[in-house]
């Protein structure tokens, strides 16, 4: 009786939607770079399909420079609490005011 081992398959390349959430990038950008020459080019996979070689992609990554720029500052939006419900808007709209 065979067996078979299904296991986790490393991915080798990445399309576009994926690079671009991979790298924390909107796909325009990721495009852009490609474009401007800042970022591997794509591999030609069939007639219509690109790919981004993954290794080349974690290449590029590990090259790019330390920032010295300190994280994005809180914005101060508040939060909605648990438990705590808004006010029905009928209550609000029919002018049970004091």
């Amino acid at each position: 009786m065979a067996t078979s081992k299904k296991g986790f398959v490393a991915p080798i390349f990445l399309d576009l939607q994926t690079l671009a959430d991979v790298l924390a990038l909107s796909v325009s950008t990721a495009q852009d770079l490609v474009r401007k020459g800042q970022f591997p080019q794509p591999r030609q996979l069939s007639g219509r399909r690109v790919g981004w070689l993954l290794r080349e992609v974690q290449e590029w990554a590990e090259a790019r420079p330390v920032s010295m720029l300190p994280p994005p500052p809180n914005t101060g939006a508040k939060k909605p609490r648990a438990g705590k419900s808004p006010a029905p808007m009928a209550d609000q709209c029919e002018g049970n005011a004091p």
